[in-house]
């Protein structure tokens, strides 16, 4: 366990200064100057006295080493848009908010996405089946930047169900938190009915079924669990495109998260915003991954994390 541990903590470390090498050499390599403003530069002097502030006129090596030895030190730079506010800080103020709509999301998709799965595989080939397939495929079909507007459009300013954007109270999570879940939903879905259709077919469920145990307890203690193996596995990918899509519709509905600096860095080309928010991204969705691993071996006692070759 130890040793499987340590390979993936290396493993983990290399996957994430692949990412912020690949990243810190696409950011350089776009042109635009993050001095423009409104499509004008400032004037000539301007530009190298705030090139030489930000190091930006030192060698790219000598600017890719330095970063690397900030981030030991977990130090993201300051915001070149947002001078004198630190990436650091922004992250502090942005991430509880876009974690909120990440977790909500998530519990979103798994409860009606394993819900609606195990009722299409209890009504396999029934009305109830095609009727929560076509759901699943079109909630797939459907981007969540297109279900967006259309949520506001009709939950918010025609029914007036729910506030149109901005943060505050549950009731502004819940309509960015469904256009999230959409997708995953959809997934999960489909993916609980396939695997459970499945499991139902197993030997020690109809020995579960001979000895009588009531139908509800089968499905749920037995079936379902082993059913939701590969839901554990997908929710780290889950997860990852929960994040990074927050960043569009943190925008259609006005939510102060990462999404917001995240956009206006890339906007501003603003270096420090983009590497820091996507190397924070980056780390903490390699360290869900391992997370999802070591939860998979707990789930199913029938894998062992044993040394390779054993």
């Amino acid at each position: 366990m130890a040793q499987y541990m340590f390979r993936k903590f290396i493993s983990m470390l290399i996957t994430l200064w692949l990412i912020i090498t690949i990243t810190f050499l696409l950011m350089h390599s776009v042109p635009g100057s993050p001095f423009e403003r409104d499509g004008k530069e400032a004037n000539a002097n301007v530009i190298q006295n705030m090139m030489s502030f930000y190091h930006l006129d030192d060698p790219l090596y000598i600017q890719y080493f330095q970063y690397l030895k900030s981030l030991i030190l977990f130090d993201l730079g300051p915001s070149i848009s947002h001078y004198p506010d630190s990436v650091n800080s922004m992250i502090e103020r942005g991430f509880p908010v876009s974690f909120q709509l990440g977790i909500a999301a998530i519990g979103i998709s798994i409860l009606i996405g394993i819900g609606l799965g195990t009722i299409a595989a209890l009504h396999k080939n029934g009305m109830i089946d095609y009727i929560a397939m076509v759901l699943a495929v079109t909630l797939v079909a459907v981007p969540s930047f297109v279900l967006a507007p259309l949520l506001i459009k009709y939950v918010a300013v025609e029914w007036k169900l729910l506030p149109v954007a901005t943060w505050g109270t549950w009731k502004h999570m819940v309509l960015p938190a469904l256009a999230l879940a959409a997708g995953p939903i959809a997934t999960i879905a489909r993916l609980t009915r396939a695997n459970l259709i499945e499991v139902l077919t197993q030997d020690y469920i109809d020995t579960a079924r001979s000895k009588g145990l009531p139908p509800f307890v089968i499905v749920t203690k037995h079936a379902l669990r082993n059913a939701i193996l590969p839901v554990i596995t997908l929710l780290g990918v889950l997860l990852a495109n929960v994040l990074t899509g927050s960043f569009v519709i943190e925008k259609i509905f006005a939510i102060p998260g990462m999404g917001k600096y995240f956009v206006d860095g890339i906007n501003n080309r603003d270096y420090s915003v983009i590497m820091g928010t996507t190397v924070f991204y980056s780390a903490l969705l390699i360290f869900m991954m391992f997370i999802v691993d070591i939860l998979y071996g707990l789930v199913d006692p029938r894998i062992k994390l044993h040394r390779k070759g054993t």
